[in-house]
């Protein structure tokens, strides 16, 4: 048996091929001489060539959904893009088309920011600095891996590939034992979750012979009595491993004492890159093996989207930490994007897009802030909403950055996170989900208190308190630019969206 790939499929992977060779350079790089500015500079160079791959190869289609008032682009973006290259099925295991690109580039995106800030956040460390990138490297690779799968065996590989060294990252500060406790938390939990997708897919295969995405499908439609009954016990399985990865309730109970353990830049990452690709890769599955046929799975997914919007709204409430505030609302957050899943379709597909874009670039910027704050500290995180008061009178800056993130993730208007919450709710309109819909507001307007809460923070003075502020220096200097770019797309994306909506709507899902 032979095995050969074509020129456009090497192509198509080149964003993977792209990180796999920048984690090797690290490697050999550390072996011979640990040089942390070095091997930052690598790592944050290999993301970025990766992120223009994977940016190139959905040239073509977006020229091609431009809307008029943007014809002014196409023809560059044409000449710039050349031949279309995707989609490509490489191997059973993989398929590089738009929708994989787009999120490929997300995850990407979240990972060069995520190294961007940890070089800021390491300065300060007194020991080992290098190997966080590896571990970043690695985790970012395994996210690709999972956005680009049609085959369960191509989905475990990534999943793992993506989780494993985020026991390393959460654990990376040794000497602080709540660093230590939330990887020894995540590890024991996350293996759990490995072990239920495992059986899923062994329950799977054993009825269908097969473990491609579309062939499930036929294989499992006219499956009735006791066979219909393992399909949706493989399929609850399932639901519980993934319901763990993006900390649904009632599988959320890992999630604050993770945040508040891991390094900030490590928890801006895990609320973003690993919970995007898992995303990305439930909508692929849900879409391709018409798991909406079955209602009862339909039900359980509303279920869990409620509980996890109340819960995770309410406990938002109670919490004076400001990353643990951050990870109760990560858990409200999927729990919406899980209302335009349960919906499908094309408006469905385009809202889970946008609101994950919106998503991931308000997070970066409100756990970037908590970062650069930290940063002096080593060790200790500025973590405490208390540690935040009267920031506005020391660094404007770094505030202004905040507010707009929190404003966006309480969807204000002209801010990113009211275009998001818009698509939500017009995907479920669109598929008269009303209750689901309810739910999204109640917790929107709950959101918007603790957000407030969090803000009025920033603005009191408090001249006893110990006083958390970034460096002038801004090591910070890279981090600091980048939190700016952030909210300049922040506030792009809430006034001008246009060409992020035509952006998502060239990485719709084939079919629809």
């Amino acid at each position: 048996m032979t095995f050969s790939m074509t020129a456009e499929q090497w192509l198509a992977l080149s964003p993977i091929l792209i990180v796999s060779l920048t984690i090797t350079w690290v490697m050999v790089a550390i072996a011979f001489r640990r040089h942390h500015w070095w091997n930052a500079t690598v790592v944050a160079v290999g993301l970025n060539l990766a992120l223009l791959a994977a940016t190139w190869l959905v040239l073509p289609v977006l020229a091609q959904k431009l809307p008029a008032s943007l014809d002014w682009l196409s023809g560059p973006l044409l000449k710039l893009a050349g031949k279309p290259v995707i989609p490509q099925f490489v191997t059973p295991l993989l398929v590089i088309d738009s929708y994989s690109a787009f999120y490929m580039g997300l995850v990407l995106a979240a990972g060069l920011a995520t190294a961007t800030l940890t070089y800021a956040y390491m300065e300060g460390h007194k020991g080992n600095q290098e190997e966080i990138y590896i571990l970043l490297a690695l985790s970012t690779l395994g996210g690709m891996v999972v956005v680009c799968s049609r085959h369960f065996a191509a989905f475990f590989i990534g999943l793992e590939l993506l989780s494993l060294p985020l026991y390393g990252m959460i654990g990376y500060l040794v000497k602080e034992r709540r660093s230590l406790e939330g990887a020894i938390k995540y590890l024991v939990l996350s293996a759990v979750a490995s072990a239920f997708i495992l059986f899923g897919m062994a329950l799977l295969f054993a009825l269908g012979g097969t473990l491609d995405f579309s062939a499930l499908a036929k294989a499992t439609t006219n499956l009735t009595g006791a066979s219909r009954t393992v399909v949706m016990v493989a399929g609850g399985m399932l639901l519980v491993g993934i319901g763990f990865k993006l900390s649904l309730a009632p599988f959320h109970l890992w999630t604050p004492d993770v945040y508040e353990g891991a390094p900030a830049p490590v928890a801006a990452y895990l609320a973003t890159a690993s919970k995007t690709a898992v995303v990305a890769l439930l909508l692929r599955f849900y879409v391709e093996s018409h798991a909406y046929e079955f209602q009862a799975l339909t039900n359980v997914l509303s279920a869990l989207a409620i509980l996890s919007i109340v819960l995770g709204n309410l406990l938002a409430l109670l919490q004076d930490n400001i990353k643990r505030l951050l990870a109760y609302s990560s858990i409200a957050h999927f729990g919406y994007i899980l209302v335009a899943v349960i919906a499908t379709g094309a408006l469905a597909t385009e809202a889970v897009g946008m609101y994950l874009l919106t998503y991931v670039v308000t997070t970066l910027a409100a756990f970037g802030v908590v970062t650069l704050v930290s940063s002096p500290y080593g060790e200790h995180d500025a973590d405490t909403l208390w540690d935040y008061r009267g920031l506005f009178w020391r660094r404007p800056n770094l505030v202004a950055i905040l507010t707009v993130a929190l404003l966006s993730l309480a969807g204000i208007p002209l801010t990113a996170g009211f275009i998001g919450k818009f698509y939500i709710i017009a995907a479920g309109v669109d598929h008269r989900l009303w209750l689901l819909l309810a739910t999204v507001v109640f917790g929107s307007a709950v959101g918007l208190f603790y957000y407030l809460r969090a803000m009025v923070q920033l603005y009191l003075r408090a001249p006893w308190v110990r006083k958390f502020e970034a460096p002038l220096d801004w090591a910070q200097n890279v981090g600091g630019l980048m939190l700016l770019a952030l909210m300049l797309w922040m506030l792009a994306l809430g006034i001008f969206p246009t060409p992020f909506i035509a952006v998502v709507q060239a990485a719709g899902l084939a079919g629809q």
